[in-house]
């Protein structure tokens, strides 16, 4: 199941699998499906965008290893408005920085999986492999009113 949602960053194509959100990518879907999980992640990306919503509530399935799976929940508890370092969830999950940042820029579902949240040990914005790179990751979090430089 595919379908398209315009936002303030363009449109963002979402995929869902059995019952879950499985991939969240830069441009168009292959096509529109409707599923009340499709809908669901349409209302809620649009509250969000409109600063209406903080926490997402869909159910998520991504595709990775075990270490990235465990990155991955580990965004999700860091709450809108907040950032974290690489080091900070690396001690929280017992790993690497450096693995950390991997499993962020493998991160098939931005934005509801929150990799914008995880900055640099020295405060710095830090990559972002979505479409616009820095720029969006600075665009999310003020949307979320986090400071950021």
């Amino acid at each position: 199941m595919e379908r398209t949602v315009d936002t303030p960053l363009g449109p963002l194509a979402l995929q869902a699998r059995d019952g879950a959100l499985t991939r969240l990518g830069w441009g168009r879907a292959a096509r529109e499906d409707e599923s009340n999980l499709l809908t669901q992640a349409a209302a809620e990306l649009a509250a969000y965008f409109a600063g209406e919503l903080r926490d997402f509530d869909l159910p998520v399935a991504p595709d990775g290893t075990a270490h990235d799976r465990r990155v991955w929940r580990a965004m999700r508890d860091i709450a809108p408005g907040e950032t974290r370092t690489y080091g900070e969830i690396a001690r929280a999950i017992g790993s690497g920085a450096q693995a950390v940042g991997n499993a962020c820029g493998r991160n098939p579902i931005p934005i509801v999986i929150p990799c914008h949240r995880i900055v640099a040990a020295n405060g710095a914005i830090g990559g972002y492999s979505g479409q616009g790179g820095a720029e969006t990751k600075r665009f999310l979090l003020r949307l979320e009113g986090a400071g950021v430089r």
